[in-house]
């Protein structure tokens, strides 16, 4: 369906938030009817959430934008056993005392995007340990065990990549396609829950939710589930050199979050803009519309507005003075060498090339000793710079050098 009724479904679908629906009529006219309590579960296997989760994040903010309630469901029960859905192998077993902790502190992250409350549409927060935690297991087995078969649970991807590559999955993450399906069930008894999100990986997931749903309840649920996120150089959302972009501060300050989004692909500013702020549409098409070096106020545009909502307006409007006086003034307001790249480059290159060092011999010397840095983070390994992204480069406490898009 292009043309949609309900307000829901056309914001997700004119911002590029989708990529499947399992009903989409009949998603659509009930969104077009009623407030629609809708769910993405989300583990908590580390203290922060990076924004390999955000697309899912503003998922829920657009539906509260759009008059729903969004509902947080944090995996107390489900981290102690792990997703095996993209995982290579299994997943590092968690205390339930630093479990409860991580979901301490990425609650944090929520309240920036979400409002909170008891009001129809207001977000909760709930931890799937309070229903699974309390599960009998051979009553569970008897009740939900005989809508499973292991013939179509080994077609899934989570389970058949796995395989493929002849790499163990435990019985313990096999599991984990149940207890995802009896969540959604669950959250259908207790909180009206009739839609559920997620990336793609997600999609057998929650079609085994909506199943099981309608066999032991009759209910009909929905589920909606959002593309892969890649960057246009084909770079897996959320990674870089330097490691997972944090939502959380203390993970990741909001200066080097600001220069995540400030270096984007110019391909992906459009995409980036839609998704991930919340400028109008028209607006968006104005930016991504700019070429050559007028790209570069767009991509400060999305720095500042992709910062506000992570971390709020104050801390944005400072990691952006902070960039522009690094950037532009140089880091006392002396003329820093610049560079522009027209092809990637090795940064022991790039340092021979400022003029920070006399040669790339000096240059490997100078990372193997610790006195490299990019955008002020240590680096130790001679790493790819590639044209359009903008990176203060420096060579011990006092030479410093911009790459400049």
């Amino acid at each position: 369906m292009s043309e949609f009724k309900s307000a829901l479904l056309r914001v997700l679908h004119e911002r590029g938030y989708i990529h499947q629906v399992t009903d989409a009529e009949g998603l659509d006219g009930l969104a077009a009817q009623q407030i629609v309590p809708g769910y993405i579960g989300f583990d908590a296997t580390a203290p922060s959430l990076h924004i390999g989760s955000l697309v899912q994040i503003m998922m829920l903010r657009r539906m509260q934008q759009t008059g729903h309630k969004p509902i947080v469901v944090m995996g107390g029960g489900t981290t102690k056993i792990g997703d095996p859905s993209g995982k290579d192998e299994s997943r590092k077993l968690l205390t339930e005392e630093t479990i409860a902790g991580n979901i301490a502190s990425i609650r944090r992250s929520f309240e920036h995007f979400l409002v909170f409350g008891d009001g129809p549409t207001d977000a909760i927060l709930v931890d799937n340990a309070e229903w699974l935690d309390a599960l009998d297991y051979i009553p569970f087995l008897r009740d939900v065990g005989p809508h499973f078969t292991i013939n179509r649970m080994l077609t899934f991807d989570s389970v058949r990549l796995r395989l493929d590559r002849e790499q163990p999955l435990t019985f313990l993450e096999f599991n984990y396609m149940i207890l995802q399906a009896y969540d959604f069930m669950e959250l259908s008894r207790r909180a009206g829950c009739r839609l559920q999100l997620g990336g793609s990986d997600q999609w057998g997931n929650i079609v085994n939710g909506i199943e099981l749903t309608r066999r032991m309840t009759g209910t009909q649920l929905y589920g909606v589930t959002s593309p892969l996120m890649t960057t246009a150089d084909g770079a897996k959302m959320g990674k870089t050199a330097n490691g997972a972009v944090w939502l959380n501060p203390e993970q990741l300050s909001p200066y080097d979050y600001w220069q995540f989004w400030r270096n984007a692909h110019d391909k992906d500013v459009g995409r980036f803009l839609r998704l991930f702020t919340d400028l109008p549409l028209d607006e968006v098409a104005r930016l991504e519309a700019l070429e050559g070096s007028e790209i570069n106020a767009a991509k400060k545009i999305l720095a500042d507005e992709a910062t506000a909502l992570a971390h709020g307006s104050a801390a944005a409007e400072a990691a952006g003075e902070t960039a522009r006086k690094t950037f532009e003034e140089g880091a006392g307001g002396e003329a820093l060498p610049t560079l522009k790249l027209d092809k990637p480059v090795l940064l022991t290159e790039a340092l021979v090339a400022l003029g920070l060092v006399g040669s790339r011999n000096e240059a490997r010397r100078l990372l193997q000793q610790g006195g490299a840095k990019v955008n002020g983070e240590k680096v130790d390994t001679d790493i790819t710079l590639r044209p359009g992204a903008e990176a203060r480069l420096s060579a011990g406490k006092k030479k410093h050098g911009l790459i400049v898009p």
